[in-house]
């Protein structure tokens, strides 16, 4: 009988007197004092022709701030070690910048491996939000790294249950995007302990009515794994097979609406194949969009319903949850995915990440230049720190010809 992996080495950095030296470097970094006392008015300023609506909810979450607080500590714990982070630790350029400048070095995705082969019991391996590959964390438990483990609740939510649907034979169909680390990290879960169990990442609706129609009526097997590539199923992924009994989970970033239309789809499917009582015992579900991911697209369609010209949301162009919210805005209002307030290079152009084209192109705002009144929503994903609100709230105004120091004064912070 072959002995049991070896389990990770992982170690508790949040001691009391670590934790306040942290909390108070990070408000250094992100806090903006501009950002809360505009929240406290109702999240709006307005001078002179131009207004500002914030969103309700925004920026950094829970988790978020966990990983951040958790990355900062490990770097002063182990001041005189080789501290190493699995990637970005979110999703966010500058939160990410910050680690490298405290000497902790991200290892791209695609090099995970290989730097894990040279690393030694006295490194120290930070887990990023999303979490990592049980392949992965058996190669860093091998090598007696310690581990400082982030990953958000949320996702090891998601983690227990697709383990508990290989467990009972189920088949996890997974919303997300295959190549996302989180993704990833969970289809390694749904793997399920033995490495015995299957899934299938499904991104867009379409997919999932290709699945629909083959749950339904069968179909070309060979046709049906070219449609997905290997890294969006289970080795040995057998349509005719594997999706008999199916249980949906799904990345916690994505859209919340799209996520629960993907359920509804796929339960009616088994229904219509098995019918209602058999069909009820071959599927389950279990919501696992992330409640700060769920509670940012509310706010923005709260947002919404105010009278808006222009929307700016502002984060990371890889961020799942951010994308979503230029999705939701989108479809309403001229709106601009910008990373940072220099985005904002003029009124007559602005950076921004065009989804469709999946690049950033330059945009011309003719309601930004104009001299009448113009109101400017702004909102951003969990990954998102307030001190880059807080650039952007700035810009905006100082194009319109509103300095700082007014912006202080009308929200007497002067």
């Amino acid at each position: 009988m072959s002995a049991p992996a070896p389990a990770a080495r992982r170690v508790n950095v949040r001691t009391p007197e670590v934790m306040e030296r942290v909390q108070a470097e990070v408000e250094t970094h992100y806090r903006s004092r501009i950002v809360e006392q505009i929240r406290s008015k109702g999240s709006v300023i307005q001078i002179g022709a131009t207004t500002v609506r914030l969103a309700r909810d925004f920026g950094f979450c829970y988790g978020v701030e966990r990983a951040i607080d958790l990355a900062y500590a490990a770097r002063k714990v182990f001041a005189d070690r080789r501290v190493f982070l699995l990637g970005e630790i979110i999703h966010n350029q500058e939160v990410n910048r910050q680690l490298t400048e405290m000497g902790v070095v991200s290892i791209p995705n695609v090099d995970h491996e290989a730097m894990v082969a040279t690393m030694t019991a006295e490194d120290v391996v930070i887990v990023p939000a999303f979490g990592a590959e049980t392949r992965l964390m058996k190669l860093i438990a091998a090598r007696g790294c310690m581990v400082v483990d982030t990953t958000c609740g949320d996702v090891m939510s998601v983690w227990k249950r697709v383990r508990q649907y290989a467990k009972t034979g189920f088949t996890s169909i997974i919303h997300g995007k295959a190549s996302h680390e989180e993704t990833r990290a969970t289809s390694s879960r749904a793997m399920g302990d033995d490495g015995m169990g299957n899934y299938l990442v499904v991104l867009t609706l379409a997919d999932v009515d290709y699945v629909c129609d083959y749950v339904r009526n069968g179909g070309d097997k060979e046709a049906f794994l070219k449609r997905f590539p290997a890294t969006a199923h289970s080795d040995g992924f057998d349509p005719d097979l594997h999706l008999t009994r199916i249980g949906v989970a799904n990345q916690t970033t994505m859209l919340k609406s799209e996520t629960e239309e993907v359920q509804r789809r796929l339960r009616q499917a088994v229904l219509d194949r098995h019918g209602p009582e058999a069909g009820v015992a071959n599927f389950q579900v279990f919501d696992t969009i992330c409640g700060a991911t769920q509670e940012r697209q509310d706010s923005l369609f709260g947002l919404l319903k105010q009278p808006l010209d222009v929307l700016l949301v502002v984060g990371g162009y890889n961020s799942s949850n951010t994308t979503h919210l230029v999705e939701i805005g989108e479809q309403q209002l001229p709106t601009f995915f910008i990373r940072t307030a220099d985005c904002l290079k003029s009124l007559e152009e602005i950076v921004h990440f065009d989804l469709h084209l999946k690049a950033e192109k330059e945009s011309y705002s003719n309601k930004l230049a104009g001299d009448g009144p113009v109101t400017v929503g702004i909102t951003a994903g969990a990954s998102c720190p307030n001190n880059l609100i807080e650039d952007t709230v700035l810009r905006v105004f100082g194009l319109r010809g509103v300095d700082e120091a007014a912006v202080r004064a009308a929200l007497d912070l002067n």
